[in-house]
């Protein structure tokens, strides 16, 4: 079963547009199955970026892909720890509202692993989202084509260490609507789209 960390974005004050962002690439350096909270690096301009979002109105939500989890390289209290450490060290307005992630292996075919998009319907419930005026900010094609298959606004911001996505993924040919080098940019761009 997919599962979820919520933090101020718990109640239902009516359906706000949502800020979707992947994890590791996106708003922190990946290390590939991090376990360890110590070793999390955010990027420069995520918590910037952030209070942005939520200075116009935005639920940031969070969803990301943890099979390290079915792998058995860590368990469901490590990503736990990792998303309580993120906030952490976030500005007090810049933090990450709710948390959900994919324990599944990449073989196990769920629908809540990305490119699936039942987590991201999942948050749209639980938190009283308004997709129509959402978007997605990822590194990688997975993050744009569960965000083209639910009409989001989709940004990337690309990173390194993702080079094998290109030719052995279906949805490597994803294209976003808005290419940027830094999160803080992309978040300005989504932003400037309306």
């Amino acid at each position: 079963m997919p599962s979820r960390t919520a933090h101020s974005g718990d109640s239902k004050v009516g359906r706000r547009p949502a800020l979707f962002v992947d994890r590791d690439g996106t708003l922190n350096v990946d290390l590939h199955y991090l376990s360890d909270p110590e070793r999390l690096e955010l990027f420069r301009g995520v918590g910037q970026g952030l209070e942005l979002a939520h200075a116009h109105g935005f639920t940031v939500v969070c969803i990301t892909n943890q099979s390290g989890i079915g792998r058995g390289l860590y368990r469901t209290e490590d990503v736990e720890r990792i998303h309580a450490e993120l906030n952490e060290r976030l500005p007090p307005h810049g933090r990450v509202d709710a948390f959900y992630y994919c324990p599944h292996r990449p073989d196990e075919r769920c629908d809540c692993r990305k490119p699936g998009v039942a987590l991201f319907r999942r948050a749209e419930q639980e938190l009283g989202l308004d997709l129509a005026r959402s978007a997605i900010i990822g590194d990688r094609g997975l993050d744009i084509a569960a965000g083209q298959r639910l009409g989001l606004i989709t940004a990337l911001v690309p990173a390194p260490n993702h080079e094998h996505d290109a030719a052995d993924e279906p949805w490597a040919s994803a294209v976003p609507e808005i290419v940027a080098r830094s999160f803080l940019l992309a978040v300005a761009r989504v932003l400037a789209r309306g």
